[in-house]
């Protein structure tokens, strides 16, 4: 009697697709960039917007990867993470419009320096107060999620009103650098100069933050810590003070993200931060804790899918990320790439 063929996948099948599966969530990128295009009559129109949605998601991503790695590595939900971001903004544009020389020039370089300037004096700025932020308000909370939330959005108020005190109740308007004015022409679609340098910001702390988690001790400690800190500390690592360091440094890339994000609106407020946390939040979610990936691809959903959904359907483009996080959590609860922690 012969025996019934066997259907079953192989082994090595069933490891190329173990390699390949949670990498299907970086195809929604691509599908939804298509999505654009056929939905979108004219293809000047598709890519102003699909430059500007990716410009718009690398700058929530600047906002919000430093808060995945606060959540995924030290299990703390900071809402006072919208303050960083405005307290970069306010301090960096401070520096921006001290430099009035650099900015007024037109010149690529002393127009990328003046935003670089402008950027290091943000991130220390806010790196200092994410270390007194979490040495005062985070540390008594550890483990107690009800009340990191109370604390943190306390600290976020306070925060808020100390920036009045400082730099007043107004609106502060300003102007981009000479040399990031304007738009360039390319295939009919005009495209602003500063959300290309904006997606190019964006795309290199991505790769700078996937080479520092994946090709450095430091990275090796941080990673193995999310997935399993008591053996790293078992192993003879203060992971105590590897958390700290994180903190420091998702802080100052928000700080980082405010003074971007300031540029792109033009003006700044001492609540910016606490509004576009709503986004921040949304692409932590769906990204999975503690994922630079997720939260890479997915800052850069929401930024496309507001974008398209703008233009098509203005009334509904405030309730499409929220389509889109309720779609991505029925398809995946955990997120799109979470970090699996060790049990």
């Amino acid at each position: 009697m012969t025996a019934a063929p066997d259907h079953s996948p192989t082994m090595a099948q069933a490891s190329l697709w173990g390699q390949f599966e949670p990498w299907i969530p970086a195809l929604l990128i691509p599908a939804l960039i298509v999505f654009g295009y056929l939905a979108i009559p004219a293809s000047s129109s598709w890519l102003t917007l699909t430059v500007s949605g990716l410009a718009m998601g690398m700058m929530i991503f600047i906002m919000a990867s430093g808060l995945t790695l606060v959540f995924g590595l030290m299990d703390v939900i900071n809402f006072g993470h919208g303050a960083f971001v405005s307290v970069g903004a306010f301090v960096g544009i401070s520096i921006l419009l001290g430099l009035g020389s650099l900015t007024g020039a037109p010149s690529l370089m002393l127009n990328l320096l003046a935003v670089a300037l402008a950027v290091i004096g943000a991130m220390l700025a806010t790196g200092v107060m994410g270390w007194a932020f979490e040495r005062v308000i985070v540390k008594p909370v550890y483990g107690a999620h009800l009340k990191q939330i109370l604390v943190t959005m306390g600290g976020l108020i306070i925060v808020e009103q100390l920036i009045l005190v400082v730099w007043g109740p107004d609106e502060i308007f300003l102007t981009r650098p000479e040399t990031l004015k304007g738009a360039i022409t390319f295939a009919g679609a005009a495209i602003e100069k500063y959300r290309l340098l904006a997606v190019g910001v964006g795309l290199v702390l991505f790769l700078a933050m996937r080479w520092v988690l994946r090709s450095t001790k430091i990275g090796l400690i941080v990673r193995a810590g999310v997935q399993n800190g008591e053996m790293v500390e078992a192993l003879g690592y203060r992971l105590r003070l590897v958390f700290i360091g994180v903190f420091i440094a998702g802080s100052a890339l928000a700080g980082l993200g405010g003074v971007m994000w300031g540029l792109y609106q033009e003006v700044i407020t001492a609540h910016m931060g606490a509004n576009i946390m709503v986004l921040v939040f949304i692409v932590v979610i769906i990204g999975g804790l503690g994922s630079v990936e997720g939260c890479f691809i997915g800052a850069l959903l929401v930024g496309l899918l507001q974008n398209y959904i703008a233009f098509l359907e203005p009334k509904m483009a405030l309730i499409s990320n929220i389509g889109l996080m309720v779609a991505i959590l029925m398809w995946r609860p955990q997120g799109m790439m979470p970090v699996v922690k060790a049990k």
